[in-house]
């Protein structure tokens, strides 16, 4: 019952969030043009729900050809441009997202979608539980993605560092977010989301690590 209420807020969010964002998206799209030869849009594959896979849709912003250069992007990777910088910062190049959201390939909340190749060599049998719902536009994981994981990556053999180093530790916070799932649960999933944004763009201050990674490696420090 709660899943399929899930599924038709989803929708309904997506789309009443397109019409309010559409200035944002026009500006962010005209930036692109101004800053960068190329499309506007990037599609990226990714595994989604049941191994399918899928395209998800972002605004670009990296320089055409570069992406065979690495699926992960370092602090001060070369290939981005100033402009997608912004937009990556500020999780704006994410929105088009919401039109996979209104097509039902995609959720409000759910473990970010994964590039093909890392879940194909990386992901054990416990972490592909995470394949089994809907991946989403924010998850515990990315919220700890946002916040910390710039502590994991250096600025060279950003894919290896992310597999050894953050990759897993995403994953477990997601398996904790499925395996605690609600409604309210995604309502607050969603705030915290825009609070770490927030905190990110005002706050010089590390931000806290959220409450998943707590319940899951306790007082593990994160490195």
């Amino acid at each position: 019952m709660q899943r399929g209420i899930k599924a038709c807020l989803d929708r309904l969010l997506a789309l009443i969030s397109l019409i309010i964002l559409s200035p944002i998206l026009l500006i962010a799209a005209i930036g692109i043009k101004c800053s960068s030869k190329g499309p506007i849009i990037y599609k990226a594959r990714r595994r989604g729900k049941g191994m399918k896979p899928m395209v998800i849709y972002k605004f670009r912003s990296m320089h055409v050809g570069t992406e065979a250069q690495g699926a992960i992007t370092g602090k001060r990777d070369p290939r981005i441009f100033a402009w997608g910088a912004f937009l990556r910062k500020s999780k704006i190049d994410e929105l088009p997202q919401l039109l996979n959201i209104l097509f039902g390939t995609m959720s409000i909340i759910g473990p970010r979608p994964e590039d093909i190749d890392i879940v194909n060599q990386y992901y054990t049998a416990e972490e592909r539980r995470t394949l089994d719902v809907l991946p989403g536009l924010a998850c515990p994981g990315s919220i700890f993605n946002y916040t910390h994981g710039d502590m994991y990556l250096s600025d060279y053999d950003t894919d290896e560092a992310y597999v050894n180093r953050f990759l897993h530790v995403k994953l477990a916070l997601d398996l904790y977010y499925i395996d605690h799932w609600s409604l309210l649960y995604d309502v607050k999933i969603i705030f915290r989301t825009l609070a770490a944004i927030l905190h990110t763009a005002i706050s010089k201050e590390q931000a806290a690590p959220p409450m998943e990674y707590r319940a899951v490696f306790g007082d593990r420090p994160i490195p």
